[in-house]
């Protein structure tokens, strides 16, 4: 089955892209960010705080296959949707293979450039531990937007997006604990319970529900946990 197959994060971020923007309306947005057909930093990142602002690379707008070009929401979502982090480069433990040396060199020697400030989106193991699922690399262009260099190592699977559903945010948990505080009043049995007291289900229901977020939130934050939405471009282990 399709929804069972593993998936390209590439391919995924492509169409989180598509998503929210259309091709071309999107190729025009890239054009009029693009000075003298070089993508450069804007007015704002001159005076943010440098720590937290990635290093823009001067690369030649016609030199670029913008389908790799990405927005910042582009690859904000795809993070927040499977969990990820991006972060600089800097903080990535794991050896980069020879491909996506290759295709930095590649880049550099294209567009006669020295690449600064990379940053790579993969899940937060590959930041501290030997294993790693497909992790992106990309350059800062400025103006928030990124090109996607290489990607490598395995595709992710199309159960870690729905694992990862209900510490999305805190919406998604709200609805992930409501859902199931609902499922287990449907099973539990009231036997005479609900024959005499008609508001019986509703208060089991208020009382599965609170144990669900006081239990689930206790661990989650007492672990030093976070939702998908606070953590994807934090360089914190736990948070």
């Amino acid at each position: 089955m399709r929804l069972l197959e593993k998936r390209s994060l590439a391919v995924e971020l492509q169409q989180v892209r598509n998503k929210i923007t259309s091709p071309d309306s999107f190729v025009g947005s890239l054009r009029k960010t693009s000075k003298t057909r070089t993508l450069v930093a804007s007015q704002a990142c001159a005076t943010a705080d440098e720590s937290l602002v990635s290093t823009p690379n001067a690369l030649t707008f016609d030199l670029l296959d913008t389908e790799r070009i990405y927005h910042e929401t582009h690859i904000k979502k795809l993070c927040i949707d499977y969990r990820l982090r991006f972060l600089d480069i800097t903080l990535f433990k794991q050896d980069f293979p020879v491909e996506a040396i290759d295709a930095i060199q590649d880049l550099e020697k294209t567009h006669d450039v020295s690449l600064q400030g990379l940053k790579i989106a993969a899940p937060s193991k590959t930041f501290s531990l030997k294993n790693y699922d497909d992790p992106l690399l990309f350059a800062p262009l400025g103006n928030d937007y990124y090109y996607l260099i290489h990607q490598w190592g395995n595709d992710v699977s199309p159960w870690r997006k729905w694992k990862y559903w209900p510490i999305k945010n805190a919406v998604t948990f709200m609805v992930f604990s409501l859902v199931l505080s609902a499922l287990f009043t449907w099973v539990m049995p009231l036997n005479k319970l609900g024959t005499t007291l008609l508001w019986a289900p509703f208060i089991v229901f208020l009382f599965a529900f609170k144990s669900i977020v006081a239990t689930v939130a206790y661990y989650f934050f007492m672990m030093g946990k976070n939702f998908n939405s606070e953590i994807w471009n934090r360089p914190f282990k736990e948070n």
